[in-house]
């Protein structure tokens, strides 16, 4: 097993100093390299202090091991006929062997609906299940990794040479898909999946994401392995609790013409609890996703809308089939 081969990056510089300075550019030119060679990479120095992640990881410890009433409050129609979400939300470890709660935009408020006619952009009512001082940090979170997403992103457009605020065209608070995600693995009695290729149990199939980047917070007990492109072989991705973990998506390879491609990722099969605390950074629901952004033309006027490029990337998820 390479201990390294998932590369840590320390990005204090591009936090602080706004892309004006020769230590920002090089740390940009090591994110191109990470996310070409592996897609995945750790970040320090990303200014969420481990006070914010710890409550926010107690929060979803205390909402997952809270009643089955309380938490089928959030669920979509599909589990609660009596709500309207059918996207955001709770789903049980009946689905697919662990629980999730999917939050959206904190911003989104009822009145929103109307105006953005999108049926990925749902009004979820916290207030049900969660107390108003969880509902403040965890909106305060979104608001931290949401800004670290974008600045990432900026990142990524600088190396084409481009204006970074073109990032304002592709993700607009409100009209953003991205979610705040708890997946929380019970004691699973049995593995979810089998790996054809080496056999390994898993607790979480093998699979891409679907947004541009995934900032992910995982717990001590670990599992979660990413997949070499060339030899096959899966590596583990060691536990930091200085840093979180990025991966590249399935909108960003579209961008990118390929450069930055979606990498194979999935969770072992771990006989006792643990959680993670993904943030899948999603463009807005009307943007359209066209590799002329990043290689083009300042606007662009033609490609997929990102809500229908979505839809088609969830087909491969059982947790989405509502």
């Amino acid at each position: 097993m390479i201990k390294n081969y998932i590369p840590t990056i320390d990005i204090s510089s591009l936090v602080k100093n706004n892309f004006k300075n020769q230590n920002t550019f090089k740390t940009i030119k090591k994110i191109e390299k990470a996310c070409q060679n592996v897609g995945f990479f750790q970040i320090t120095g990303h200014g969420i202090n481990q006070k914010d992640i710890r409550n926010i990881c107690k929060i979803g410890n205390k909402f997952f091991n809270s009643s089955e009433k309380n938490k089928k409050k959030l669920a979509p129609k599909k589990w609660n006929k009596i709500n309207k979400n059918i996207y955001r939300g709770y789903f049980p470890n009946t689905v697919n062997g662990k629980e999730g709660l999917d939050l959206g935009d904190f911003k989104i408020m009822p009145h929103h609906l109307k105006k953005y006619n999108s049926p990925y952009i749902e009004y979820l009512n916290l207030n049900k299940s969660l107390s108003k001082l969880s509902i403040k940090s965890l909106s305060n979170y979104f608001d931290k990794i949401f800004s670290l997403s974008e600045i990432l992103f900026k990142g990524i457009i600088k190396l084409y040479k481009k204006d970074e605020c073109i990032s304002n065209q592709a993700f607009s608070r409100i009209k953003t898909l991205s979610t705040l995600r708890f997946n929380y693995y019970p004691n699973q009695n049995e593995p979810v999946e089998i790996s054809k290729q080496d056999g390994a149990a898993l607790g979480c199939e093998t699979h891409v994401d679907s947004g541009v980047f995934t900032i992910l917070y995982q717990d001590k007990k670990g599992g979660l392995q990413v997949q070499n492109r060339k030899n096959k072989k899966w590596y583990d991705v060691p536990f930091n609790k200085n840093a979180l973990i990025v991966n590249t998506g399935l909108a960003l390879e579209y961008l990118s013409k390929g450069k930055f491609k979606a990498t194979n990722h999935r969770v072992l099969w771990n006989k006792s609890k643990r959680m993670s605390v993904p943030f899948f950074f999603e463009p807005s629901y009307d943007f359209r996703m066209h590799p002329s952004f990043l290689n083009g033309s300042k606007s662009v006027k033609k490609g997929i809308f990102f809500q229908n490029f979505l839809k088609n990337s969830l087909k491969k998820f059982i947790e989405y089939q509502r």
